[in-house]
């Protein structure tokens, strides 16, 4: 009797330790691990190649969650070893079961990447890049490889061209050849069947049309008035006269700090020049908004082919039919500029 009363205490004992034990383990799976105070959530970085203890490294360094010990037996008890590179959304009172089943599947966060107001391929790789896991040189000199822009069916000069000035959704891990290969098939949804055709009609490639539209968009940011200055172009391209446009100028020059172009401006020996070379130059010196690519394609059709900056410096412009009533346009402009004392 007396050994039996003793089995039903250890049996007792075992059941309370093992109902404990169960609770503690339910609560360390199932209640929450991560406090970040009055923040509804904060990101978690992992890097490409990261193994688990880089991950419990991570999660320590940044003070990501409460109690690490918990979070690595948690794995454990899962089998979770496997770590899937990313930016991952932490929110504030997330359980280890539910922090490690979105690391698991590789639920990632994306990043909006913005690039607009770019002028060369160098820029576009820093701006790009700014908020991804890809340095900047490592993107630049891919595409900046000729062989990359060959597989796309591009030059250097023309390059820039496929892409498209946006916002974009990506993971903050993708690779240099995801990323580019994306920007192609973004590149192929605009230019659908009814812009190529107008850019068929118009005579051009779809890169001369970023071409003429990266001048336009320097030339005025004035949406209203550029489909207006994209016709003087034309006008301009038809009757086989040099384009004459000052941005090119400036983009030969390299100095993008140039607000007024002068006669040694105009000399310089460079295919960008167009005032020394008829047509288009090589390619876009501009990342031209889709906006102003359509500007491009529906371009004002009139008989103007001088245009020139408004004296009141509104960003509009005044359009000539001749020769005379341009510079008398362009004098007015050039004494607003003295009486500011623009002078470079």
């Amino acid at each position: 009797m007396k050994k039996l009363k003793i089995a039903l205490i250890l049996l007792l004992i075992a059941i309370a330790a093992g109902g404990i034990w169960s609770y503690n383990t339910y609560r360390e799976i199932y209640n929450s691990n991560v406090d970040f105070g009055t923040k509804e959530f904060k990101y978690l970085y992992i890097p490409t190649s990261s193994n688990f203890n880089n991950l419990i490294q991570i999660l320590e360094s940044k003070q990501l969650i409460s109690d690490i010990e918990s979070f690595k037996k948690v794995a454990n008890l899962k089998s979770f070893s496997k770590i899937k590179s990313g930016r991952y959304k932490i929110m504030n009172h997330m359980s280890n079961n539910a922090l490690i089943g979105m690391l698991r599947i590789g639920d990632q966060a994306p990043v909006n990447i913005t690039f607009n107001n770019i002028r060369t391929l160098e820029q576009l790789a820093g701006r790009i890049s700014r908020n991804l896991e890809i340095d900047s040189l490592e993107l630049a000199q891919y595409i900046l490889d000729s062989k990359t822009q060959k597989k796309y069916g591009f030059q250097k000069e023309t390059f820039i061209s496929m892409f498209i000035a946006n916002t974009y959704q990506v993971f903050w891990d993708i690779s240099k050849e995801t990323l580019i290969k994306r920007m192609a098939s973004e590149y192929k949804q605009f230019w659908n069947k009814e812009r190529r055709a107008k850019a068929r009609k118009l005579g051009m490639s779809q890169s001369e049309v970023s071409t003429l539209a990266s001048i336009v968009q320097l030339e005025s940011l004035k949406k209203d008035e550029q489909p207006k200055i994209a016709g003087v172009y034309i006008n301009r391209l038809k009757r086989g006269m040099p384009l004459q446009a000052d941005p090119t100028v400036i983009f030969a020059t390299g100095d993008f700090s140039i607000k007024r172009v002068l006669k040694k401006h105009l000399e310089i020996n460079s295919p960008y020049n167009t005032y020394v070379h008829k047509g288009l130059p090589p390619g876009p010196i501009y990342l031209a908004s889709p906006s102003t690519i359509d500007a491009v394609l529906n371009y004002k059709k009139h008989n103007y082919i001088y245009f020139c900056a408004k004296e009141d410096f509104s960003g509009y412009h005044s359009f000539a039919t001749n020769y005379n009533q341009h510079i008398n346009n362009a004098r007015r402009y050039q004494r607003a500029l003295n009486q500011r004392k623009i002078y470079k």
